[in-house]
């Protein structure tokens, strides 16, 4: 009886975790194309960056891999790391252009971890640049190479 129940609970657990890549695996759809050196990404109005970053190591189970990136931004939050507090200030810039995007995939704590960082660029072509915390792409698209 012990064996039946463990064997059912162990189908289950793989029934969810089919269940969540498939999700996971939709969200990206369109999005991704498979290069001879890895991945490309277009992203699209409204689409979080980083989030889709992520999505991507989990379905495709990438380790590591450096990232690149550019695109149109509604918004680039860049954080500046307090050491004395152990925080980042954030600050956020709108409908920007973001001119480089450059980081890495590893994972901590069984979790992608992406550190990213860049510089975008305003109408008026005054930069801003650091450590990003959080991207949403804009007008336009945004092109990851992973």
């Amino acid at each position: 009886m012990f064996l039946k129940t463990l064997i059912s609970l162990w189908i289950a657990v793989l029934a969810a975790l089919a269940f969540t890549a498939s999700a996971q695996a939709q969200d990206l759809t369109g999005k991704v194309t498979r290069t001879p050196t890895g991945y490309l990404m277009v992203l699209r109005n409204g689409d979080d960056v980083l989030a889709h970053i992520e999505r991507l190591a989990v379905v495709e189970q990438i380790q590591s891999a450096s990232i690149f990136g550019i695109g149109f931004m509604r918004e680039a939050t860049f954080g500046f790391y307090d050491f004395s507090r152990k925080v980042f200030d954030p600050k956020t810039f709108k409908d920007v252009e973001m001119a480089n995007l450059t980081g890495s995939i590893a994972w901590k704590e069984g979790k992608p971890s992406i550190h990213a960082h860049g510089i975008v660029t305003d109408a008026t072509f005054i930069g801003a640049g650091g450590h990003f915390l959080g991207m949403t792409v804009g007008t336009g698209s945004c092109e990851i190479t992973v």
